[in-house]
C-alpha cells in the first residue's frame, strides 16, 4: 500500500476514531502532503534516517511567504516553530503506521528543532480598559462588539469557540460550558459586565438567527451564513484597538492572554488557570509564569526595603 492512501486512512482514523475537528485534518491533510511531494518514496519501508535529514534541511531553507511582494519577507525562511508543526504531523503519521504494525521508521526518530522560549503579545491594564470602552454608541454593532470583548476577558475563550457559541445561552446563569480543542468541554463563567453587555445585545436583535454573534450591514447582505466567523472578529477587535490608540497588534488571543495574567496576578493557582483555557498540558500554561514573575519582581523592588538606611 502507497503512503498517500495510508495518509489517506490515517485521516478517517483522526476523523472517527480520534473524533479530530475540521481545523486539525486540514492541518494534518496539508503538512504531511509537502513530506510526500519532497521525499519521492512510495513505501513505507522506504523512509531512513537520511529522507528525513534532508528533508529536515529543505524545510529550513523554505520562505516564510512564497507570495510576498516585500523583498525582506520573502528572503525570510520559515520559523523553527512552523517547521516543527511539519514534523509534529509527520510523526503522528508514523505513529499510527506504527499502531496498525506497518514497518517503517520509528516516530521517535524525528526530533523537533529547538525554539526559544515563547512570548506573550500582552497589553497594559490601561489599554485593555480604553480596548473595552472602544465600542461606543447604543447601535446593534456596537452593543455587538461590546458584548464580544466583554465576553472574551471574562471567560478566556479562544475565537472559534466565541464564534461556534448560540444565542440560547442561559445568561442568568453565571457560567456555561463550551466544546473547544480536542473535543473537550469545559466550563467558564460570565462576569457581570460580560452578562449586562450580552443581555443588552441580544435585547436589540430582531433576527431569528441561532449564532450568538452575527454580521451585521453590508456584510450580512453577502454572507452566506450570518454567523460571524474567526476572520471577522480578528478585524472588529483590530478596529477598535486602533480606535483606543494601541499601537501593537490586539488579537482574540492577545484578550485571552490578559484574561490569564489577571489571574494569575491576583492569587489564582496555575492549574486553575489551565482549566478555564482549556489547556491539555500545564506546561503550555506555564508560559504565563514568567509575565507574573516579572510582575512579582516589580513588587518587590517597588515595596520591599524601603525602611531600610
Amino acid at each position: 500500500m502507497d503512503l498517500y492512501e495510508l495518509k489517506r486512512q490515517f485521516l478517517e482514523h483522526l476523523e472517527i476514531e480520534r473524533g479530530r475537528s475540521l481545523k486539525t485534518l486540514e492541518n494534518y491533510d496539508h503538512y504531511p502532503d509537502r513530506f510526500l511531494e519532497y521525499a519521492t518514496v512510495s513505501s513505507p519501508s522506504d523512509l531512513t534516517d537520511s529522507t528525513i535529514r534532508e528533508y529536515r534541511l529543505w524545510l529550513n531553507r523554505q520562505p516564510a511567504s512564497k507570495n510576498s511582494k516585500s523583498k525582506a519577507i520573502s528572503q525570510q525562511t520559515l520559523k523553527k516553530k512552523t517547521q516543527n508543526y511539519y514534523l509534529i504531523a509527520l510523526r503522528a503519521f508514523l505513529k499510527y503506521l506504527r499502531k496498525r504494525g506497518i514497518e517503517s521508521l520509528s516516530p521517535e526518530r524525528i526530533e523537533l528543532a529547538k525554539v526559544g522560549d515563547r512570548s506573550l503579545d500582552l497589553i497594559t491594564q490601561d489599554e485593555l480598559n480604553r480596548l473595552m470602552k472602544a465600542p461606543s454608541g447604543a447601535s446593534l454593532s456596537a452593543l455587538r462588539d461590546r458584548a464580544i470583548l466583554e465576553l472574551f476577558f471574562s471567560t478566556g475563550l479562544r475565537v472559534s469557540e466565541l464564534c461556534s457559541l448560540d444565542r440560547d445561552l442561559d445568561l442568568t446563569a453565571n457560567s456555561f460550558s463550551i466544546r473547544g480543542k480536542g473535543d473537550k468541554v469545559r466550563v467558564v463563567f460570565l462576569s457581570e459586565e460580560a452578562r449586562t453587555a450580552l443581555t443588552q445585545y441580544l435585547s436589540k436583535r430582531d433576527d431569528i438567527d441561532e449564532a450568538l454573534f452575527i454580521q451585521l450591514g453590508k456584510a450580512a447582505k453577502y454572507a452566506k451564513s450570518l454567523r460571524l466567523t474567526p476572520r471577522s472578529v480578528e478585524r472588529i477587535i483590530k478596529n477598535h484597538a486602533i480606535k483606543a490608540g494601541i499601537t501593537r497588534k490586539v488579537t482574540p488571543h492577545v484578550i485571552r492572554h490578559s484574561f490569564a495574567t489577571d489571574l494569575l496576578e491576583n492569587g489564582a493557582d496555575l492549574r486553575s488557570v489551565q482549566a478555564l483555557l482549556g489547556h491539555a498540558n500545564i506546561a503550555t500554561t506555564q508560559v504565563y509564569t514568567h509575565v507574573t514573575d516579572k510582575h512579582l519582581q516589580d513588587i518587590h523592588h517597588k515595596f520591599h526595603g524601603k525602611r531600610r538606611t
